[in-house]
Formats: structure tokens, sequence, C-alpha cells
């Protein structure tokens, strides 16, 4: 699937269209987000349409009406493409394309072309291929739509049927292609994955809506050297870096990729792979634009989508980011947020020792307490624990050293064979 937006290219004028059909979201609120991935995506947005009905027309989503005043519109403003907020099923978007004789296309593949964008990684362009495939493929047809349509007989078969149904076998075989592909990439990733687990070192998985500053704060922490842009979705790929906590314990810091409001359930179930280390972290750090006056919203969305990952049990420290921002009305929106959040600006490098006292007094309370009974033999798991854990009591004994010890849950499993209790 091409690009749909080119930065090489003139600078495309786009037509927003929203409805009110979801009560639950802020229409206004919306189109100002898809304004803000318009622009990250490269085009300019030029007008927008709101059309406030129960429910969608099932051939152009908007109604006949509306449609006309689109045109109009598109017509006065000379717009190259017209953007919809809402997902568009195949026929909608054929049609409206037929209609308005521009480019139409929905949120699912302006948010394709900026996870085409901004992948780096081999991991990661397969599964912007693999989504581009997948919504590429009922929307095939063109021209040649109407011979594929028509049942058989005299005059229904011909090169357009063929062709369309060669295009169709083609985009199957290339999504079977990748999908294998993106299997060793996985089974890859969980090689490197249990290599960490087995050095006992916790993992924190920064979460957050789209440029909340998680990549700010990653870098700050670390000094990782992500990319930090003022755009939606400024880092696709994952970024594991380790940080010595103030007690001295070591964790593993991965920072992913960003979350918005209606977020399409196929992209997260493209970048699920990518999305795994929110499944397997020990801890979730949710970072929140504490600037933004939706970030109540944007946290709810960020519920919603680890809700879906399996991910919503996990344990979570909330920080409020950008707090050097927060002028006017802003600043005494701090009294309704979510209690015990850490207030910090990644940026200015404000509240990040309050952040790393609480980050360690929280991952302390995930791990277990355990009595173990080290041979001599093994010493090296004893000064595994010097390093990962926290020891509390250690004596000699003649059938080897016995250890009392507090070790995070990601190592207590490698000790299980250790585990005994003393008798006096």
């Amino acid at each position: 699937m091409k690009e749909i937006f080119n930065s090489a290219a003139p600078q495309e004028t786009v037509i927003l269209v929203g409805t009110d059909i979801d009560k639950e979201q802020n229409i206004n609120e919306t189109l100002a987000e898809l304004e803000r991935l318009v622009e990250t995506a490269g085009g300019e947005v030029v007008g927008t349409i709101i059309q406030r009905r129960e429910r969608p027309d099932i051939a152009t989503y908007i109604g006949k009406g509306k449609l006309e005043e689109l045109k109009s519109l598109q017509q006065a403003t000379n717009a190259t493409t017209v953007v919809f907020d809402d997902q568009l099923s195949p026929a909608q978007q054929r049609n409206i394309e037929k209609f308005l004789e521009v480019k139409v296309i929905d949120r699912t593949a302006l948010i394709l072309d900026i996870f085409a964008q901004r992948a780096n990684s081999y991991e990661g362009k397969l599964q912007v291929e693999l989504a581009q495939m997948r919504y590429l493929l009922p929307r095939l047809g063109g021209k040649g739509l109407v011979m594929s349509r028509l049942g058989g007989g005299i005059g229904t078969r011909g090169p357009g049927e063929t062709k369309l149904e060669v295009d169709r076998r083609t985009i199957r075989d290339k999504i079977h292609d990748i999908e294998e592909a993106l299997k060793t990439v996985s089974a890859q990733r969980a090689l490197q994955r249990n290599r960490r687990v087995q050095s006992g070192l916790a993992c924190v998985a920064i979460v957050g809506y789209t440029n909340a500053g998680k990549s700010t704060l990653l870098n700050r922490l670390t000094a990782a050297g992500v990319l930090v842009e003022d755009k939606l979705f400024a880092t696709l790929d994952p970024t594991i870096r380790m940080l010595i906590l103030p007690s001295g314990r070591k964790v593993l810091l991965a920072d992913t990729v960003g979350f918005i409001r209606k977020l399409p359930h196929s992209l997260i179930a493209a970048f699920r792979a990518t999305l795994e280390e929110v499944v397997y972290a020990d801890l979730l750090m949710h970072v929140i634009d504490a600037s933004s006056e939706e970030w109540e919203d944007q946290s709810r969305s960020v519920y919603e989508v680890l809700k879906e990952l399996g991910a919503s049990d996990k344990k979570v420290l909330t920080v409020m980011n950008k707090v050097d921002c927060l002028n006017g009305p802003a600043k005494f929106r701090r009294l309704l947020w979510k209690p015990g959040a850490i207030a910090i600006s990644a940026a200015a490098g404000d509240g990040l020792d309050h952040l790393l006292d609480s980050l360690d007094a929280m991952l302390s309370q995930l791990d277990r307490s355990l009595q173990l009974l080290i041979p001599y033999e093994e010493s090296g798991i004893l000064n595994l624990l010097h390093e990962q854990a926290v020891v509390q009591e250690k004596e000699y004994a003649p059938e080897g050293v016995w250890v009392r010890t507090l070790a995070p849950a990601s190592l207590a499993g490698q000790l299980s064979a250790y585990i005994a209790e003393r008798k006096d």
C-alpha cells in the first residue's frame, strides 16, 4: 500500500469529516486529534464537516444531503483528500470517492500511513506492511469491481474479474509471507525476553497517550537517545534500556508506542508483538500530559487499550508530566489528579528524584520474601542475589549458605530450586 501522504510531494490539502454517532466521544476533541494526525502525516487541513445522526448511512456513511455539502466544500477549497474520523466500509469508501472524485481515506488508513513513516526496525516495518495489506484486501476492486460483483454466466467472465482475483491472491500470499516472517521475529523477541527474565531484572513499561512525553522521560532517565518530536506517534518501535534506582536495584525500562482515542482494533492486533512488552512487564508507568485539557479522556483511552491487551490488572505508577507547562486554569486542575500521582517535568528534569523513589518503593511491594539454601558450589546464585535482590540475612552452614531475601518476582521463579525451610 502506497503512503497516503508523501512529504516529498506538494502538501496535500485535506477536509475532515466527523460524526457524533459515538455519544461517549467529544466530536470536537476527536477532530482536533484527527487534524494533528493529518499534520503529522504531512497534510494541511482546509475544512471540517460534522454530521449529527443516530447511525451511519449504509451507502455513504454521512447521507446524501451531507455528501452534497461535502462536495461543495471540496470544490470551494480545492481539497485533494477527504479524511473520515471513523472507519469506512469498502463500499462506503468507493461510493464517496465516486461522488467526490477525490481521494477518500479513513482514520485507520491515516494512522497506517504515519506508522509506515515512523517504523524503523525490521519488525516494525513488517507489522505496518501486514496491517496495510489486511486493510487493502477488502478494498480491492476499483473499476473492475462491477465484474467481480456479478454472478456467473455470459458476459460476466473477463479480464476485470481475473485481474481482481490475481490481485487478491497476490495480497493473500504476501500476508502469509509476512506472518511467517513475524513468527520468526516474535520467536527471537521471546528468546531475548527469556534472557532478560533469567537475568532477574524487573521490567517497567512506559505507557501513555501519544505525545505525552514517554520518550523524553526515557531519554532523561537513561540517556537512551530516542527520537523526540512534538508529533503524534514520534516513536513506534520499542526501546529498552537499563535503569539503576536509588536503592541500587537495576531494572529494565521499556518505551512503547503511544495510544490514541479510537485506536482501531485491527491496529492493536497487528502491533500486538510490539506491545508484548506491556503484557510481560512487572510494572507499568503511565505517563499523562498534565498540560492537556483532555488528560482524563486520554487516560481512559490508555486503559481501554490496556484492557484489550489483557494488561489492565497490572500495578500502575501514574506520572503527571509537563507540569512546567501548566499555567492559568490548568494549575488548578492538579486538584483532580489521581491520588498518588507523581508530578514531573521530563523536559526540565523536575520531580525525577521523587519518581525514582516511588518506582523503587512500588517494585519493592512486588518482591517476594524467600528463605534459600545456596550450595557452596553455586556461589553465582549468591552474587545474583546481591545484585538483583535485597539480602536481609546470611549465615554460613556446613550444607551451604542460608539466605533470607526479598527478591523481585522476575527473579523468584529462578530460585524455586533453592527454597528450603531451615530447621533449628
